[in-house]
């Protein structure tokens, strides 16, 4: 029986056959979910599906888009926000 913390449903599990014949279980953390657009909820393009500590050794370009709120806001929603801004002045 694996230990506690392996025991949750939410690990993906893999079977791999070792050298010596036998199968085991390897366990993997589970995949982070994408980030999304803080206005319409959709995917961002250009910031990456990793986990935290993956994402913290990566560098500071490679995290989001180099545009005004690049990994915030999509480029869609920018856009519409910057032409809604300047039809009010």
């Amino acid at each position: 029986m694996p230990r506690p913390a392996l025991r949750s449903r939410s690990l993906r599990r893999t079977k791999k056959n070792t050298p010596g014949g036998r199968s085991k279980i390897h366990y993997s953390k589970p995949k982070p979910s994408p980030a999304v657009c803080a206005l319409c909820k959709g995917r961002l393009s250009g910031v990456p599906k990793k986990l935290p500590y993956q994402m913290k050794r990566l560098p500071k370009t490679k995290k989001r888009p180099e545009r005004p709120f690049g990994g915030h806001l999509c480029s869609k929603c920018l856009r519409e926000s910057i032409k809604s801004s300047i039809h009010l002045r």
